[in-house]
């Protein structure tokens, strides 16, 4: 039986990118630009995704997108994201953001977002994911939240 019919496991799209800030990602106050912490996050997400489906993606949505704490020039940023749902040809891919003083060790959550892909064939057509294996109790929670969100996504989609 292939992938495609048993589906995949959650941790096997697990990815984590660890990237350093410097002068180039900082504004004039010191802080790191939210747009290349959503660059970063969007890049993780695909890349779980890319893992789960064995194809390309391209990006559709990404869910509100709050930023709790600063991140500053010279930390490391650690972007860590795994698939949270799956539907036909769509997955949603939970990304989360830590940001560490290297010198010191403290580190802080910074922000999550759910961002939403769609696996492409060798056309650019959409092509069907494969299911998605819960492997904790916390996941099978966050796959039926996931339903959720996608439904109110569809729903809401053309406002």
């Amino acid at each position: 039986m292939s992938e495609q019919n048993t589906g995949k496991k959650i941790s096997d799209s697990r990815v984590k990118l660890a990237v350093l800030m410097g002068p180039q990602h900082a504004n004039h106050h010191g802080n790191v630009h939210g747009g290349w912490i959503m660059k970063l996050m969007d890049e993780a997400g695909a890349l779980a995704c890319m893992r789960h489906a064995n194809s390309r993606v391209v990006t559709v949505a990404a869910d509100r997108m709050f930023f709790h704490e600063p991140i500053r020039l010279g930390d490391l940023v650690t972007v860590t994201a795994e698939v949270s749902f799956v539907g036909r040809t769509s997955m949603e891919a939970e990304v989360s953001v830590n940001a560490e003083n290297p010198v010191t060790g403290d580190c802080v959550h910074t922000n999550a977002a759910f961002f939403v892909y769609v696996a492409l064939g060798e056309y650019e057509d959409p092509i069907p994911v494969p299911a998605l294996i819960p492997e904790t109790e916390a996941q099978r929670d966050r796959m039926a939240a996931g339903r959720a969100r996608q439904a109110h996504r569809l729903t809401h989609y053309n406002e």
